[in-house]
C-alpha cells in the first residue's frame, strides 16, 4: 500500500529557498482552528493539540480504508485588527488560524465522523473548533526563514522588498509553514517557510 506524502508529491509547496520565489500555490481542504493569543498563551498549545488529535484520527481511519497518508506539517496564518503594523501589535493580540492541509479524499463526512470519535476519546473542548475548509491562496511569494521565530523581521523585508520588485503587492495574510518540531530542533536550526499571497499592484 503506498502511503501519500504531501511533501513529496506537492514539492512546490513544501520547497522553499534563502532567496524569495514565486509559486502557484495548490488549492486544498484544510483542517482549522482559529483564535487569538500570543503564541505561548495556553490556548495556542491546546488548539494545536485539538488540530492534531483530529488529523491523527482521519489519518489511522484513512489507513484502515488503504488509503493511507503522512500527517502533513501544520501552518499558521497570522493577523491583526485594527490599524497597528502586526510586528508593533501587542502579542496577546494577534489572530491565528492554525492549519493542515488534507488529501482530496477526506471528505466532510469523514472530516464529521472522525471529528466526532475523537471529542468522544479525547475530551478535548477545543477539538468542537476544528473545522474543514477549503483555501485557495493562489499565486503567492515564499521564502525560507532559518533559526527563531522571533528573528524573522530580516528575511520578511527580503521577501517584501522581492514581491514589490515583481510589480506584486500582498493580498492575503502572513502564512508560516513549520518543517522543523521546535520541542526536538535548536532554535538557530529553526526551518520554516513564510508565504503571502500576491497579487498585480493596482
Amino acid at each position: 500500500m503506498n502511503k501519500l506524502d504531501l511533501r513529496k508529491s506537492d514539492k512546490s509547496y513544501y520547497h522553499a529557498g534563502l532567496k524569495p520565489k514565486l509559486v502557484d500555490v495548490k488549492p486544498y481542504h484544510y483542517l482549522m482552528i482559529d483564535g487569538v493569543s500570543a503564541p505561548e498563551d495556553p490556548l495556542f498549545g491546546s488548539s494545536m493539540e485539538a488540530l492534531y488529535a483530529v488529523a491523527f484520527g482521519i489519518k489511522f481511519y484513512c489507513k484502515s480504508q488503504d488509503r493511507d497518508f503522512v500527517v502533513p506539517k501544520i501552518e499558521a496564518q497570522w493577523w491583526v485588527s485594527g490599524d497597528l503594523p502586526f510586528e508593533q501589535a501587542p502579542r496577546e493580540q494577534w489572530h491565528w488560524n492554525l492549519v493542515i492541509p488534507m488529501p482530496d479524499f477526506v471528505t466532510e463526512q469523514i472530516f464529521e465522523q472522525i471529528k466526532s470519535a475523537t471529542q468522544t476519546k479525547k475530551q478535548l473542548d477545543l477539538i468542537s473548533k476544528v473545522q474543514l475548509e477549503p483555501l485557495n491562496e493562489g499565486k503567492s511569494a515564499q521564502i525560507l526563514h532559518l533559526g527563531s521565530y522571533d528573528e524573522e523581521a530580516a528575511t520578511i523585508e527580503r521577501l517584501f522588498s522581492f514581491i514589490t520588485s515583481e510589480g506584486m503587492q500582498i493580498s492575503g495574510n502572513h502564512h508560516e509553514i513549520y518543517l522543523s518540531d521546535p520541542r526536538r530542533t535548536p532554535e538557530e536550526k529553526l526551518k520554516t517557510i513564510i508565504r503571502y499571497p500576491i497579487q498585480p499592484i493596482s
